[in-house]
């Protein structure tokens, strides 16, 4: 799965936003609860990139945020959403090309990723640090911040999410607003949905509901196509989160039109540890 790089970086905009802001202790990220901190990047094209004064305006005037504290510049920035702690960093260079390789044969979604990246310009370092809201709200104001960078930057092309082996283009991450401002979870923005091809058909699985404190799922030789394999798991994972859904073993789950699915809970076949595996 793909991994973030620029270690270095990120320190550094941790850094800086600690020196900034007196209610964060200072810390080493080793010290953080890293499941607290949520990273992100959108990915620019022809020398783009964010423009913190515009980003602000759209949280504040499209989503109707609280945006406080802001401190920096184009460059780096950090500030406040509603008490969750914001860092921003521009990148004026490519993501390496050995990252976006190992992850673009999982964008399925987005066939053209390859060549479309092939020369993007730089990115940008997207970190939501701890705070008091739950890891659903966390999640929603990174997602409405992510799709406010994309409103506001003509040459931003796609979002890149290393943890989630998410890699979404922008017309892709952007069908999230509708379900952003219906307060409903933009579940494929979320979890990455994975189709593998078998013998005896395809097989999918989630991965991304480890940062709910969830196992992932996986369907295995259930003879559905893609299409249905990949809507069942985003109903599936989205009630999940919605709902803080914990399944025992041979639980069964009831989808819309009476399709029962019988849950076992054992070794993951394509996820580490333990996962749900749903079977008809």
């Amino acid at each position: 799965m793909g991994s973030f790089h620029n270690y270095t970086t990120i320190m550094g905009l941790f850094s800086f936003f600690r020196s900034k802001n007196k209610k964060v202790e200072t810390q080493t990220i080793e010290q953080e609860n890293k499941e607290k901190v949520l990273l992100a990047m959108p990915i620019f094209i022809n020398g783009g990139s964010l423009k913190l004064d515009k980003v602000v305006e759209n949280l504040k005037s499209f989503w109707g945020l609280n945006v406080s504290n802001i401190e920096g510049d184009n460059e780096t920035a950090a500030f406040e959403i509603d008490g969750v702690t914001i860092a921003l960093g521009n990148m004026p260079i490519p993501i390496p090309k050995e990252e976006l390789d190992e992850v673009i044969p999982y964008a399925y979604v987005w066939r053209d990723a390859a060549k479309e990246l092939e020369k993007h310009t730089g990115h940008a370092i997207v970190s939501i640090l701890g705070g008091k809201k739950t890891q659903i709200e966390r999640f929603t104001i990174l997602s409405k911040l992510l799709c406010s960078i994309l409103i506001t930057s003509e040459n931003c092309i796609a979002i890149y999410q290393g943890n989630e082996t998410l890699l979404l283009h922008k017309d892709h991450y952007l069908a999230a607003v509708d379900d952003l401002k219906m307060n409903r979870i933009p579940i494929s923005a979320w979890i990455y949905i994975g189709l593998r091809s078998t013998a005896s058909g395809i097989d999918a699985y989630s991965y991304g509901l480890f940062n709910f404190g969830k196992p992932e799922i996986e369907i295995i030789d259930s003879g559905l196509d893609a299409n249905r394999l990949y809507t069942m798991i985003l109903s599936i994972a989205s009630h999940i989160i919605d709902k803080d859904i914990t399944f025992r073993n041979e639980d069964i789950y009831s989808l819309s039109g009476g399709v029962k699915l019988k849950v076992n809970i054992s070794k993951g076949i394509y996820v580490d540890g333990i996962s749900l595996k749903f079977t008809i």
